[in-house]
């Protein structure tokens, strides 16, 4: 996501899916299997991005009608390619703004999404009223400060090189979304019944320091618009201090990071 919405820079649907697009592929098979859907109805993934949700939805039933909406073309043109989406659409549509029948979904997710938009409560509202009473409605975010190895691994190391690198690890880290208690409070202020928290947890799985860094190169999201925008010599610093992490006095190779997002549910009451 991108502009009005949101701080993410989403411009490059194929830099996405090789940055970050493949670990939340394993993230929407775990989202659903703490929250799966209800049985029947209409599907809604809110910021669907390059449609990680939309196909884990469409692997459990390729009938199902599931819409996904996002402001960044680029990734939704990546997601009406895919092969694996089943009767899923892609819709250009902004979350702040939900133009949707109301009452027409039996669940709205919202996974990775919510703590880059810049007014998340009114994102919430619009999916409140597009989910019928009773419906589910399920957001997910990464766990930054403590869950997210892959960005502790950059940002705690760059920090020391870059004030800016500081200050952007500080803002995503400190965001009240991505504290324990931030999603579900919102759930509560929206008025949702039977909210309720658990932590979700997958593995991002990197060939050796290349398949970590590279991808990054690719400016997508905070962390890839922070080291592609990098000075030539100031990203080369930065590159071979987090090698030197990667690595940790061993030879280069895989790494299996842990990755833990919070899952926040709730249910829209009764009108």
């Amino acid at each position: 996501m991108q502009a009005s919405s949101s701080s993410y820079l989403a411009n490059d649907g194929a830099a996405y899916e090789r940055f970050i697009g493949r670990w939340t592929r394993r993230l929407a098979a775990a989202v659903l299997d703490a929250a799966p859907p209800p049985a029947d109805g209409p599907l809604l993934d809110v910021a669907c991005g390059t449609g990680s949700l939309a196909a884990a939805l469409a692997g459990r039933d390729r009938a199902r009608h599931i819409v996904g909406i996002d402001i960044a073309e680029p990734y939704l043109a990546f997601g009406r390619a895919r092969d694996d989406i089943g009767a899923a659409e892609f819709v250009h549509m902004d979350a702040l703004d939900l133009d949707l029948e109301p009452a027409r979904f039996a669940a709205a997710y919202a996974v990775i999404a919510l703590n880059f938009m810049r007014d998340p409560p009114a994102a919430l509202e619009g999916m409140r009223r597009a989910v019928r009473p009773g419906g589910l409605i399920a957001g997910a975010g990464w766990d930054f400060r403590g869950g997210l190895v892959y960005q502790r691994l950059l940002w705690d190391t760059a920090a020391g090189l870059d004030p800016t690198a500081a200050a952007t690890r500080d803002r995503i880290f400190a965001h009240p979304l991505a504290l324990p208690d931030g999603m579900t409070g919102l759930w509560r202020q929206a008025g949702l019944r039977d909210v309720a928290r658990q932590s979700v947890t997958i593995r991002m799985d990197f060939a050796d320091f290349d398949d970590y860094w590279l991808p990054l190169l690719g400016g997508q999201g905070p962390v890839g618009g922070y080291v592609a925008g990098l000075a030539p010599e100031l990203q080369e610093r930065v590159r071979e201090a987090v090698r030197r992490a990667y690595l940790s006095g061993d030879a280069d190779g895989p790494r299996s990071l842990t990755a833990t997002a919070w899952l926040v549910t709730g249910a829209v009451p009764a009108s």
